[in-house]
């Protein structure tokens, strides 16, 4: 443990960190400028708009709508083994009050 620390202590001294590409360099006339890849190209121009995917929420329903009837199902099914064994048997509560 102890020659594993050393040799990090080592490295970090040899090596100096390492600088982020954002952060301004100290050599005249080499300016940084920061562009977000999603909004502009790397010449600084601007994006086109991205294509609208037509029908989106009839895509989501038609994909969120079996899985939850599928995990109903399943749900169901389970429960109904879970009594069937006498695991689980919710109690029937009469109010008769």
């Amino acid at each position: 443990m102890a020659s594993a620390l050393g040799r990090l202590v080592r490295l970090s001294l040899l090596n100096p960190p390492r600088r982020s590409p954002l952060t301004p360099s100290s050599v005249p006339g080499n300016t940084v400028t920061a562009c977000r890849t999603a909004v502009c190209s790397s010449s600084g121009s601007m994006l086109p708009k991205p294509k609208k995917t037509p029908f989106g929420l009839i895509r989501i329903a038609l994909v969120v709508v079996p899985f939850l009837y599928v995990g109903t199902q399943i749900s169901k099914n389970f429960a109904a083994l879970l009594e069937e064994h006498d695991i689980f048997v919710p109690e029937d509560d009469d109010d008769d009050d």
